[in-house]
């Protein structure tokens, strides 16, 4: 009750002054994060509820918004939430990842405090901590413009989360001992749209309206392909970015992406499928929803729309088309293309070639010839407080080492706030990789299959590249993207394929600055909890 009143009491004074002060809106939420029963493919599992939901609430939120998260963990273990995509302006403390934060212990509560500075669009929390991904804890984020900042397309009549992902039916504590004594994992046994399988979900829509929907794959693996029977989807945002608004009859969306699409109920009023179906699997795993028209005249009927499969070049192609509205506003007045990325002189190329091997007879994953291990302190604390022995900066190469053996290092790659970078994520291996970065979205230039060379930049898209947090590597083939590190912090780059960021395919990029100034990054919290060798330290 005690902390209730407390926690009442910061809203109160937050509010009031935000109402005199003028700053940006405060939204607050309360979630409690607990275990339930879940059926999502239709046997009994323990899931990870928020507030006894599955999938977790949705945040809605405004750009520049300050949004208030006092997090509870009613597990009998550590928990932790990232939010993929929120930049965390300044301020890697609040990203929710074990290099940056400290776990919440077990019946105790963080107050995350974000800010979604100068961002828009469509994006997802999960929880980042072990294997508790495989067990729900997520939910969609929408982060829409202010009313004075014009989009490019009228408001739709509504404004739809699809959160799109395959998913096992084994508990994760099960997957993740699998993991821990040097196994591969089965694939997933099945696909859930909002957390369910089978037809489970509808969405009614009015006859001659339009939509939006905002999906986001928040699965383990796979690509995933998405449609509507007899619709088409106009293509209107990826990730923040406003997009040239391309019609499409299907979509690609690889795992940790998120898309916003226009779709128009301009068809006999009926109910119709949306589906989603795995891409690049030997095994088609098939999920449907519905959309219902709220006249409709007769149910979902016939056979099930199909896909794509296995086709690269058809996904390739398709990604080239997504390209960056030059002329729309983003999260300011200023049109997208008022910053000119390929007239920027890059002062450092980064290659990073993802491998896999057997380390101490366990199967690991890694980057560049190292599997990730996490230190026994949170990164971004050790580097504040300044201790000795948590990780070495400069702990992974620049470059691909050419070996193919692993070996286990807690990787740390330095870098220079203010400078301007390309890194090629390079994929010689025979599965779709995805790559993301955490405080950044960056210019995806160019992507090709073979191996990479300077030459190959001939062909980068130097003009409308679309600026996103994701992107996928297709098998033998490179994907390259430009980034500006303007956001000084410890960030986690990873791959989105879960089971291999836990067994080592990540590092963090630490961007630096020397001069120590609030005006680069916010102070350490002073509720951050401190963990591990920065117990008992004092915060300021």
């Amino acid at each position: 009750m005690g902390f209730t009143w407390h926690f009442c009491a910061v809203v109160l004074a937050l509010a009031l002054v935000a109402l005199v002060n003028g700053e940006d809106p405060y939204r607050f939420f309360e979630w409690n994060v607990t275990y339930g029963d879940i059926y999502p493919l239709g046997i009994k599992q323990r899931g990870i509820l928020i507030n006894g939901q599955f999938p977790g609430p949705e945040i809605y939120s405004v750009t520049n918004d300050n949004l208030i998260i006092n997090v509870h963990n009613s597990l009998p273990e550590p928990f932790l939430i990232t939010w993929n995509g929120v930049q965390q302006r300044r301020n890697s403390y609040q990203d929710g990842v074990y290099g940056t934060t400290c776990p919440i212990p077990p019946g105790k509560n963080f107050t995350y405090t974000l800010q979604v500075k100068d961002q828009i669009g469509s994006f997802y929390y999960f929880p980042s901590l072990a294997f508790h991904k495989a067990a729900g804890g997520f939910g969609a984020i929408k982060i829409l413009s202010r009313p004075r900042i014009p989009v490019p397309f009228p408001e739709p009549a509504a404004d739809y989360s699809l959160l799109i992902g395959d998913w096992y039916n084994l508990d994760h504590k099960r997957l993740q001992a699998i993991l821990d004594n040097g196994h591969r994992l089965p694939n997933p046994q099945g696909l859930l749209i909002n957390g369910r399988g089978g037809n489970d979900t509808w969405f009614t829509v009015e006859q001659g309206k339009t939509y939006r929907l905002r999906i986001s794959n928040v699965g383990m693996q796979n690509t995933l392909n998405f449609r509507i029977q007899g619709h088409q989807m106009k293509l209107v945002e990826v990730e923040g970015t406003h997009t040239v608004q391309t019609t499409y009859d299907s979509l690609d969306v690889h795992v940790g992406q998120s898309y916003s699409v226009l779709i128009t109920a301009d068809q006999a009023p009926q109910d119709y499928y949306i589906v989603t179906s795995t891409r690049f699997t030997s095994k088609v795993l098939t999920s449907t929803a519905v959309l219902h028209y709220s006249n409709s005249r007769r149910q979902v009927s016939g056979p099930i729309p199909g896909g794509p499969t296995i086709q690269t070049g058809w996904s390739l192609s398709q990604a080239r088309t997504i390209r960056t509205n030059l002329t729309a506003s983003g999260p300011r007045p200023n049109p997208q293309g008022s910053y000119h990325y390929g007239l920027v002189n890059v002062s450092r190329t980064i290659r990073l070639s993802s491998s896999a091997a057997q380390v101490n007879g366990k199967q690991r994953y890694g980057v560049n010839g190292v599997s990730f291990i996490p230190a026994d302190t949170p990164l971004k604390l050790a580097d504040y407080f300044k201790i000795d022995g948590v990780f070495k900066v400069g702990s992974i190469q620049d470059n691909p080492t050419g070996q193919k053996s692993l070996y286990l290092d807690t990787a740390v790659m330095g870098a220079d706030f203010r400078t301007f970078v390309e890194i090629v994520f390079e994929n010689p291996e025979n599965i779709v990789q995805s790559w993301h970065l955490d405080g950044y979205y960056f210019w995806v230039v160019g992507m090709d299959g073979g191996k990479w060379t300077p030459d190959s930049r001939k062909e980068y898209n130097l003009v409308d590249a679309v600026s996103r947090h994701t992107t996928q590597v297709y098998p033998k083939s490179w994907t390259a993207v430009y980034v500006a590190l303007d956001n000084v912090g410890m960030w986690n780059v990873r791959s989105q394929f879960w089971t291999r960021q836990y067994l080592g395919q990540q590092f963090y990029l630490r961007v630096y600055s020397p001069v120590g100034s609030v005006r680069d990054e916010y102070p350490i919290p002073k509720n951050a909890l401190l963990c591990g060798r920065a117990a008992g330290r004092t915060r300021r």
